[in-house]
């Protein structure tokens, strides 16, 4: 089966001379370049080698068969489709079939292929292996089912089994059968590979950064090898560490050198916190599927949540990381366009991977019970969550924001205050939502002053007047009458509203009370006539003679 060999058909290729005879010098044998997998060496040997009149099949076949190994698919569709046309009812339609696979062409793939009647043992296990794969893409369970079923207890079929696992999710089946093959093939080095990335999806970056060594050490030049080493730098220390590993493969690679080049492009975008993310991810959406998640992530994190949402509204979720993601975006959409609908729909993917078997003990699925009960605003299970993973985010400022609200939400005000002192991101720090539950911990835990220094740091905005309301309602609750006088009065000056000079008025008559128990000082009844005086109602002379009488009386000076 061509696709899979190891070694070429041809056990003795000669070394042949030059067209032109006259050097002596002799080429590399084709054996030698394919056992290197120096597979540009071979493309070039091959093309060097056919007759310039019309290439026979085997040179064909040849040539098909390192274009697919240089990931140069579109090649090697052009010459087994050729091929397939010439010889109908062969192994050639299934060559044609595993290139359309990883051309994305997959009803292309089963049609040129599924009906073929094969006779060679080899050749119907390729057939059934890339059925398998077929259904898995196709979603079709039942199929996949029976050509599971089919597989043989070989080398091939049972790596075939081991990618589907992969592909599922299922990371840990995956990683005892390559296991399993290790043991009795210690030559397949390879492996390490798989099993690494295996490790890498199942956060478990240390163990995966230590597997993987052993291949580098043989094979330091390796793409997919360094590509997986970067990413397990960019996990275990930051994306800049992850960039330089990168960099320093691309700076060492031939310029001919094209495999895995989307990937490193993809994953270079990432490194740098999304620099470039517009040029190099949308071309790239269709080819690899964590260029959408993360196309996703760069407009959730510019905000534009709309683009966000058109990109993933039609994503069928298959992993947790996808199910996260459409939750954050309805969460995200929700609360933004106020609808119930999306918030809904945000509860139920965090529901699901936080109450699933394989996500629950995870801090993903913590942090989506959490999720979860938050849009259901039931705080205290809420806490429940968070208290189980908050050593890991000390220092994560969304973290402590969404821990910071929680708290406050139960009455925590105390802890929810130092919390949110933590928080260091500006942008955090600008928005009302923050501002809002701040200055009510510092009201709650009697620190009425620092609300309103709050306010006054405040731009003239819609978010600042909501802010006076808060501070002079809060206030008059907790009985801070000062500030909540204060506030009244800058709300009734930019809105006469009745209700703001009843609440001024109710305020005002809360200080001079407390003035008058000695829980507050004698010198602000001057600024509390002054308040008063701001307001042209016929109440405020009969409060301020009052005021006056009890301060003329015990001799307090009110001019």
């Amino acid at each position: 089966m061509i696709l899979s060999r190891s070694k070429p058909a041809l056990q003795k290729t000669e070394a042949v001379q030059s067209r032109e005879g006259g050097s002596g010098k002799s080429l590399p044998k084709l054996d030698d370049l394919l056992q290197k997998r120096d597979f540009t060496g071979a493309l070039t040997l091959v093309e060097f080698q056919q007759s310039p009149e019309k290439a026979d099949f085997q040179t064909l076949e040849w040539i098909g068969y390192i274009s697919f190994h240089l990931g140069d698919y579109v090649k090697a569709y052009k010459i087994f489709k050729d091929l397939m046309k010439k010889k109908p009812d062969s192994i050639y339609c299934v060559y044609f079939g595993c290139v359309c696979f990883f051309l994305g062409h997959y009803e292309e793939s089963r049609k040129s292929f599924e009906n073929v009647k094969l006779q060679d043992e080899h050749h119907k296990r390729l057939k059934n292996r890339l059925l398998f794969h077929l259904a898995h893409k196709e979603g079709d369970e039942q199929k996949l089912m029976s050509y599971h079923s089919q597989l043989q207890d070989v080398q091939e079929d049972q790596l075939s089994l081991a990618a589907i696992h992969y592909l599922r999710s299922h990371y840990q089946e995956a990683i005892d059968i390559y296991k399993r093959i290790l043991l009795d093939n210690r030559e397949f080095t390879a492996l390490n590979v798989y099993i690494a990335l295996c490790y890498y999806k199942l956060d478990y970056y240390d163990v995966s950064q230590e597997v993987l060594t052993v291949y580098l050490t043989n094979f330091p030049n390796s793409a997919t090898a360094v590509n997986l080493r970067a990413c397990n730098f960019y996990r275990l220390y930051n994306g800049k560490a992850a960039e330089a590993e990168l960099t320093k493969f691309e700076c060492e690679a031939s310029r001919s050198f094209t495999y895995a080049k989307e990937i490193m492009k993809h994953n270079m975008v990432v490194f740098q916190n999304g620099e470039a993310a517009l040029q190099v991810l949308p071309p790239l959406v269709d080819v690899i599927v964590e260029a959408r998640l993360n196309l996703v992530i760069y407009h959730l994190k510019q905000e534009n949540v709309q683009e966000a949402y058109n990109l993933i509204k039609e994503l069928e979720p298959t992993t947790p990381h996808e199910y996260i993601l459409k939750g954050v975006v309805n969460a995200a959409l929700g609360q933004e366009q106020a609808s119930k609908e999306h918030l809904k729909i945000a509860q139920q993917y965090f529901q699901l991977v936080g109450g699933s078997a394989s996500e629950c003990d995870t801090i993903p699925g913590r942090q989506c019970m959490a999720s979860c009960f938050f849009l259901l605003r039931q705080f205290e299970d809420v806490l429940i969550y968070l208290n189980s993973v908050k050593s890991y985010f000390y220092n994560d400022d969304t973290f402590n924001f969404n821990y910071a609200q929680a708290k406050a939400a139960v009455g925590n005000f105390k802890e929810a205050e130092e919390l949110l002192l933590l928080i260091q991101n500006d942008k955090i720090k600008s928005d009302y939502v923050y501002l809002s539950w701040l200055a009510r911990c510092f009201i709650m835990n009697q620190k009425p002053r620092q609300a309103w220094e709050l306010y006054l740091k405040m731009e003239t905005s819609n978010d600042s007047f909501s802010l006076l309301q808060l501070i002079a309602n809060d206030c008059y609750k907790m009985g801070q009458f000062y500030y909540s006088a204060k506030a009244f009065d800058v709300l009734e000056r930019l809105d006469p509203n009745p209700e703001y000079w009843e609440g001024k008025r109710g305020a005002c008559v809360g200080v001079f009370q407390k003035i008058v128990a000695g829980q507050e000082p004698q010198d602000t009844l001057r600024e509390v006539l002054t308040l008063l005086r701001n307001t042209a109602n016929p109440q405020v002379e009969y409060i301020c003679r009052v005021i006056k009488k009890w301060a003329k009386e015990n001799r307090i000076p009110t001019n």
